[in-house]
């Protein structure tokens, strides 16, 4: 048996091949029966994201399971070998292995030690074993990555801080706020990039939120996207009357002149009115001279792009402490492993010695005869397990402990052949 993950994500594919190849959850019991009927699949199941598309298998045969998982994605998205090799990773055991783990633990992420993508692990576990794809193996093997998410996200704050130019917004403007649950909010734009403002702001306690947007069949697509809170929705010539009721503006248009100026801002704002706006539209949606105005504090991208920076760079530190938690939990995993690899083999050497034992011992109690043969019968048993137990303890513990994979599994055929085994084996079922 053998663990492998074929995939392609961000790093290895563009976006027009991971669409092709991007399995939907309606779809993963039929695609995980697909895979499961191939020979050599024994166990299966799909991570599916919008920057990845893994394929986590046992194999019981490590090339043909390769190109059967291979054929597979070939299939699915409507392309041929020639066209998808080149965008495809093939990790085996040990890599698989630490791969699923780093994934978990968000360090293969785009934006690194995100947090989404260790309830996706979960659901790529739950939806496995819901279809029947995932058994011992892959279990164990699931169960051991969400755990190392877990520990590096409580261990470390890789989590933390601000690593886009929405996300720095936000924390930019709850540091300045300090209260954004207080703070009346407008929102110019309703694209991706808003979108993801006010994901932040609703992470952040905010509630009084305006989107603001050109058309008003935008603005309700993005309030589709948050249906547990209540969004103001209003058109651009509302604009300047919803910005004179508010504290902080955020600007994400794809506007190729600057919406607002200092002389728009002065015609609206109180004498005393402080306004805070955090343009992340390039072009930028604010003039710059609305810094003139004593009571306007306003931030562009390259005012954000620092906060960015900053952060990435202590997750990047970060990542180095997730990197040692991430071995201590693969080590954990292949101690696992070699104790499974190595059961049947351990089981069959002592079946076969106590087999042995036991017929040698009956022949010794006969030649005893049975007055001292009942008497003794105890101490001659334990004697003859002592000696057994003594004999095969070494053997035991130098191969649970081999770590190449490839060793252990000739010592065990070594063992295998120089004990007959096969041959034991097969006497037991005939």
């Amino acid at each position: 048996m053998n663990i492998v993950v074929v995939g392609l994500s961000h790093k290895t594919a563009p976006v027009e091949i991971r669409e092709k190849l991007s399995i939907p959850t309606p779809q993963m019991e039929a695609a995980i029966a697909h895979l499961c009927s191939y020979p050599h699949v024994e166990e299966a199941t799909i991570l599916s994201t919008c920057n990845r598309l893994e394929v986590y298998v046992v194999v019981s045969e490590t090339d043909q399971g390769v190109r059967e998982v291979t054929q597979f994605l070939a299939d699915y998205g409507k392309l041929s070998m020639q066209q998808l090799r080149p965008y495809l990773f093939i990790l085996l055991h040990q890599d698989a292995v630490m791969h699923l783990m780093r994934v978990s633990a968000g360090l293969d992420s785009l934006v690194l030690g995100e947090g989404q993508i260790l309830s996706q692990v979960k659901h790529t576990h739950k939806v496995g074993q819901q279809y029947n794809g995932i058994k011992r193996i892959l279990n164990h093997l699931f169960k051991q990555a969400i755990t190392a998410g877990k520990r590096v996200r409580t261990e470390t704050s890789i989590g933390t801080g601000a690593v886009s130019i929405s996300s720095a917004a936000v924390e930019l403007a709850q540091i300045k706020a300090e209260n954004l649950a207080s703070c009346r909010i407008v929102l110019l734009g309703a694209g991706k990039m808003a979108r993801l403002v006010v994901q932040h702001l609703l992470s952040k306690g905010a509630t009084q939120i305006c989107i603001v947007n050109r058309s008003i069949e935008g603005a309700r697509e993005l309030a589709k996207q948050f249906k547990d809170v209540e969004l103001k929705l209003h058109t651009m010539p509302d604009m300047m009357q919803m910005i004179s009721n508010c504290d902080l503006v955020f600007t994400a248009t794809a506007a190729t002149e600057p919406l607002l100026d200092r002389a728009k801002l002065e015609a609206i704002l109180e004498p005393h009115q402080f306004l805070q706006l955090f343009d992340i539209a390039v072009p930028r949606n604010v003039h710059a001279d609305v810094n003139e105005l004593t009571n306007v504090q306003a931030f562009n991208v390259d005012d954000l792009k620092a906060v960015v920076a900053q952060n990435q760079e202590s997750r990047r530190k970060m990542a180095m402490e997730a990197e040692v938690i991430l071995d201590q939990e693969v080590e954990a995993f292949e101690s696992w492993w070699r104790s499974l690899e190595t059961v049947s083999t351990i089981s069959d050497l002592r079946d076969k010695v106590e087999a042995i034992r036991e017929q040698e011992l009956e022949k010794a109690l006969s030649r005893l005869g049975s007055e001292f043969g009942e008497k003794h019968q105890e101490i001659i048993e334990a004697l003859t397990r002592g000696i057994v137990n003594k004999i095969l303890h070494d053997p035991m513990v130098q191969l649970r402990a081999q770590q190449d994979i490839e060793a252990r599994r000739h010592a065990m055929q070594t063992l295998r052949t120089l004990f007959n085994l096969e041959a034991a084996s097969n006497e037991q079922f005939s």
